[in-house]
């Protein structure tokens, strides 16, 4: 019976010793809103609606833009997408967010790149207008601008 309560009591402080342990961890960190939309234009591959949607963890941050109204021009491997995205800081400068993530794309289908990795500092708040899309397919140079302000608003950083 002794052993029984040395078990239990030991559960019991292992327990405690958890949620402690809980209330004390670090919380992830947020970015608010998480989902914005911006009207942008791509000059002769099109333009429209662009839903952009962004991650933190830390100082690590992605943002993932995608769009039915801006078409693939070429068929597109995954991957081969360079995309440089450049999102304005509301204190002035840019942060920039750039890789080579992308699906598969038929020619003619929705546009989707990202995550796009990029490095953020708590309290940063970045638009997309003002700064730029550039995609680099088979060499030639996409550039898509936003052209009012996104909506709900800024991207602000925990």
């Amino acid at each position: 019976m002794r052993g029984k309560r040395t078990a239990t009591g030991a559960a019991l402080a292992a327990g405690a010793l958890a949620v402690t342990g809980l209330a004390f961890a670090p919380t992830a960190a947020a970015v608010t809103p998480q989902t914005a939309t911006i009207n942008a234009s791509c000059g002769f591959f099109g333009g429209g609606a662009a839903t952009l949607t962004a991650t933190q963890s830390g100082n690590a941050a992605t943002i993932t833009l995608t769009s039915s109204a801006i078409k693939a021009p070429v068929a597109v491997a995954q991957d081969s997408i360079t995309s440089t995205l450049t999102l304005v800081k509301a204190s002035g400068g840019t942060t920039v967010f750039s890789g080579t993530k992308n699906p598969a794309m038929p020619s003619g289908s929705a546009v989707s790149v990202g995550p796009l990795p990029g490095t953020v500092a708590s309290g940063d708040s970045l638009e997309a207008y003002g700064g730029s899309l550039k995609m680099v397919i088979f060499g030639v140079t996409v550039t898509c601008k936003a052209t009012a302000k996104q909506s709900p608003g800024p991207f602000v950083f925990d």
